[in-house]
This record gives structure tokens, sequence and C-alpha cells, in this order.
């Protein structure tokens, strides 16, 4: 090719060069010449290793049953905070206890609520450093005492255990104690006190092992919608897993099944004859409008004044919708069942309207939300799970017995749901529910004797811990006890 060519072109070998290096390749530049070779370089800088974080903080709020009218002695006995809750209980002490924050349990059960693992929460928490949380000396037959512990586990997930060791005394014998009690010298008060430990998933300071707050025969309506949009494979889905959950109820629970469209009706009465009821759900067919209201009303009216409605039951509606209903109605609705003891769950499915059956459900925690009909098994089998199984008890028997096993550090299982222990999650918040209860049947042999107690949560980190091994020896974690104190003394401490 001829010079001319080149220069018509305009596109020597210097031109490309110096044309590459004006537009920025590294290495082309002044000094390098025509010499030069393409090159780059893309770097990684500033890598730093920072060790993880466990980090376990807990809160509390501890009650006494003492009897009505009792504030001012309650007071005295060293809580001047002491609150009466009405039926003889007493809010003795609370932390996180902010004057301006709401109830405590729904402190601790709001995702987007308090932030436990954040600096600034430190003041409300117990860090390690034990402090009492009973400390009462005038317990008598009769009385009970309950402290719900709230555990924050910060950044990593972790194993848990919780551990306890217990003292008692026998602080002389009164007249009356000496005729009854064969056993001088010896503190007999821990072997009388009745204790009861458990998952308190709801954080309520109330063991339910129905799930519904009551320990009674369950009576459940199980209330549906099947307005005209549930035609085809809602009402399908609804009817495999409505029927599903009927087939798990055994006796005496009972059931009743509710439809409701523009209008409701009852298509079951509460029964223990569940193939009734599913036959009842088989036959649906989608129609009409959509009230929820009147399915909340009519549900209500059945669990309440049905033929064979039990006062003192416990009562639950199951409420699923896919549609949009006047919101004041069904909210005003469901305020009047929930005030006369209705805990209502609600299933929101597909475009259904979420804001409002949240506001319909007893609490954000029992509003349920199903994408796809395909969901709703999985829904209601959670529901189920809450509501038939209930919180799962970890201890029971006398104080005495309880603290033997909590010597030696009782394993927690942080997923009940699931098969196996489980760890706590990071970043995770549940509840551990602790009664002691005083029988009124017991006698003078306990009389001026005392027990004082500690509380402890281990955390141990679970990644490359899949077999983990924690020895209790008394000392190391159990190390808040100041010695024997008046009647029912008792301390709690974290430890990471």
């Amino acid at each position: 090719m001829s010079q001319d060519t080149n220069d018509t072109i305009g596109l020597s070998r210097r031109k490309v060069l110096a044309g590459l290096g004006a537009v920025g390749v590294a290495s082309a530049g002044a000094g390098l010449g025509t010499t030069a070779y393409f090159n780059d370089t893309e770097s990684f800088e500033g890598n730093t290793l920072t060790a993880g974080e466990l980090d376990l903080k807990l809160d509390y709020k501890s009650t006494y049953l003492g009897g009505p009218g009792r504030l001012e002695h309650v007071q005295s006995m060293g809580y001047p905070d002491a609150e009466e809750l009405g039926d003889g209980r007493y809010l003795l002490d609370q932390a996180p206890s902010p004057a301006d924050m709401q109830a405590w349990e729904d402190l601790v059960m709001e995702e987007d609520g308090f932030d436990f693992c954040s600096p600034e929460a430190d003041q409300y928490l117990v860090n390690g450093d034990g402090i009492p949380v009973f400390t009462l000396d005038d317990v008598k037959p009769g009385d009970s005492g309950e402290v719900t512990i709230s555990i924050h586990i910060c950044d990593n997930p972790a194993f848990l255990y919780l551990a306890g060791e217990l003292s008692q005394a026998e602080n002389g014998q009164s007249e009356p104690e000496a005729d009854e009690d064969d056993t001088p010298g010896q503190g007999d008060l821990a072997d009388a006190i009745e204790v009861c430990v458990w998952y308190d998933e709801d954080c309520d300071n109330v063991y339910e092992p129905t799930g519904t707050g009551q320990q009674q025969e369950l009576e459940v309506a199980l209330v549906s919608d099947v307005s005209g949009s549930m035609g085809g494979a809602p009402l399908s889905a609804l009817k495999t897993a409505a029927t599903s959950f009927v087939g798990n109820l055994s006796s005496p629970d009972e059931a009743a099944a509710i439809s409701f469209n523009s209008g409701a009706s009852t298509d079951q009465e509460l029964t223990t004859n569940y193939q009734a009821v599913q036959n009842a759900i088989n036959n649906y067919t989608a129609g009409g409008g959509t009230s929820i209201a009147a399915g909340i009303i009519e549900g209500e009216n059945e669990l309440l004044n049905g033929t064979i409605a039990t006062p003192g039951a416990s009562k639950v509606m199951i409420l699923l919708s896919d549609g949009q209903s006047d919101d004041t109605a069904a909210i005003n609705a469901a305020n009047d069942a929930k005030n006369n003891g209705i805990r209502i769950f609600t299933i929101a499915l597909g475009n259904a309207d979420t804001g409002l059956l949240e506001s319909v459900a007893s609490s954000p925690d029992d509003a349920f939300v199903a994408p796809d009909p395909s969901d709703l098994d999985t829904v209601y089998a959670e529901i189920a799970q809450i509501v038939l199984a209930g919180e799962q008890k970890i201890l029971s028997g006398t104080m005495s017995e309880v603290f033997a096993e909590l010597a030696d550090g009782e394993a927690l299982d942080g997923d009940r749901q699931v098969e196996g222990r489980q760890p706590y999650p990071g970043a995770t918040t549940q509840c551990i529910g602790f009664e002691w209860t005083l029988p009124a049947e017991v006698g003078n042999e306990i009389q001026t004797d005392s027990v004082s107690f500690d509380l402890a949560v281990y955390a141990e980190q679970s990644r490359h811990n899949d077999n983990p091994q924690v020895a209790f020896n008394g000392t190391d974690v159990n190390s808040t006890s100041p010695g024997p104190a008046p009647n029912g003394t008792g301390n709690v401490s974290g430890q990471n």
C-alpha cells in the first residue's frame, strides 16, 4: 500500500499509539514511547478482617400474686414503684422501663420497635450485672410470682443454656413450725414451691399450653370468604387447608364452619363431629360480594351463643379473605369479638386488604399472609401449631427439682418448629417464662424458711460448633448469689 493511501486513511502506527494514549491507556504515556505494551491493573484495596460479635442481653418483667389490697405492703418490701395490676397481681419491676415506652410485651415482640442491640439500650438491660428480680420477705401459702426473661442475641447466632442454683435456710423455728417440721435445721421452702419454666412465645407472662391464653377446651370457628373472587383455585386450596386443620383437632375441642360473602351463615355449629365440619367446608361454592364484618359477627355469635358453646372455653376465630371490605364495620365487629375474649387469626389471601386484616387480628403476630392459594396449607398448619400445640414447657416440678436440673445447664431450643435443637438466630428476641407458686395447702413447716436462687442465661457461638458442650460448675455461670435472704429472693444474669 502506498504512503498516499496511508495518509488518506490517516492511521499510521504512531497515530494509533498516540490516539490510544490520549484516551488513557495505562503505561502508553510519556517516556515509554512506542515500545510500551498494552496492560491493565485492577486492585482490591483496604482489606481487613474483623472478629464478629456475640453479645447476649437480657431484660425482664416480674409480677407477684399476693392477694388484693396489699400494694403498700408490696411497696414496703423493696418495690416502691410496684403497680397493682388487678386480681391481686402486682408489677414488681421491669427492664427496660422508661416511662414513655409502650407495654413491655409489645415492646419486646415488635420487630421494628426498640433496638435492644443499640448502645443506648444498655441503660435498660441486664448485661452480666446480676440483679434480683424477686426480693420478697412475707410470702404466704397461695402466693405466686413470675418473671419473663426477654433474650436478645446481637449479631451472631448462638446456642443458649438456662442455668441456676439455689440455697435455702431454716432461719430458726417458730413454735407452730416445730410442731410440724420433722427436719429441723433444714429449710423446706424450695421443696414446697412449685415451678414451671416455658418458652413464652408472646412474652405475656402467661403459660399458654393451648396457645390461646386459656387451659380449658378449645372452641374454634373457621370463618371463610366464599365471595365470587374465591372461585377456582382459591376455594379448592381453602377446602384442602381448612379441612386438614380440622383433622388435627381432638375431643373435647370443638369446631364450627362459618362462610361469608355479602352476608354470612353458620354451615356447621360447634361440634366434636369433625367430619361434619369438613363436609360443610367441602360443600362451599363461590359467589357474591365480601362482608368481613358479617363473617366476624356470625362467628362471634356461634362462639358465644351457639347451642353447645361453653363459657370459659378458649375461643378462637380463624378468618380468611381474599377481598376488600368496609374497614370501619370490620374493625368494629372484630373489636367487639376481641373484647369478649375471642382470639382472632386472619389470613390475607392474594390481593386481600392486608392492612385491614392485620387490624382485625388480635395482634400483628396473629395476622398471616398467603400470597398464593398454594400457601394456605402452610399458613393453616402454622396456626394449628400455635392454637393446638401452644407454648412448650421446658421444666416443671418443685423448686428443688427444677434447680437440680438447672445446675448442669438446660439446653434451650431456638426454633421449636424445627426438629432437633436449633441455635437462636442473630438479631433475635425470644422470651422464657419462669413461674413459682407456693400452694395454699402448704402448712406450718415452711414458716420463716427462706430460699435464694440465681438464674443465668449462657450463650455459646453456633457456627463451627455442631456439638456444643458446656459444663456449669456453679461459679463461672452462676456467680450472682448474695447468700440466703428473706423468703423468695431471686437473681437473673446474662453470660456470653
